[in-house]
């Protein structure tokens, strides 16, 4: 696809699978963000925690929902964002993020989106408003 402007409702933009999640991004994430929440980054503390391991921070989860729009930059942008995290993401999952065209307006196209694990869990979902230039 071209434009997002070919998309039907009702139709997906192509699902981007992410690499496993590897402790280097979450480290790399910390740093960037300025989360440092040991959780995030070192096992013992998630599992003082009562986790069975580190897990993602939900923001960089919900930041990777933007590479879908990433071709389309030309085109627009993303206006809104609304999130719903619903699942842990561990170590070595596998992320396929998703977005389908919900409506369209004539300078807004709304989509819903999600993220899943390798076991079809959703693990982020929600909606995000793309606001195309005139």
């Amino acid at each position: 696809m071209t434009s997002l402007r070919e998309l039907q409702v009702g139709e997906s933009l192509e699902n981007i699978q992410l690499t496993p999640v590897s402790r280097l991004d979450l480290i790399k994430y910390a740093g960037a963000s300025g989360d440092y929440n040991p959780i995030h980054t070192i096992d013992e503390e998630a599992e003082k925690a009562g986790l069975p391991g580190i897990i993602a921070h939900g923001m960089w989860t919900m930041g990777n929902l933007a590479k879908l729009f990433t071709p389309y930059y030309e085109e627009g942008f993303i206006q809104d964002y609304q999130i719903r995290f619903r699942s842990m993401v561990f170590l070595n999952d596998v992320i396929t993020l998703k977005a389908t065209l919900k409506e369209m307006s004539d300078e807004q196209l709304n989509f819903d989106v999600a993220a899943v694990n390798q076991d079809d869990k959703v693990v982020i979902k929600g909606s995000i408003k793309f606001s195309t230039y005139s």
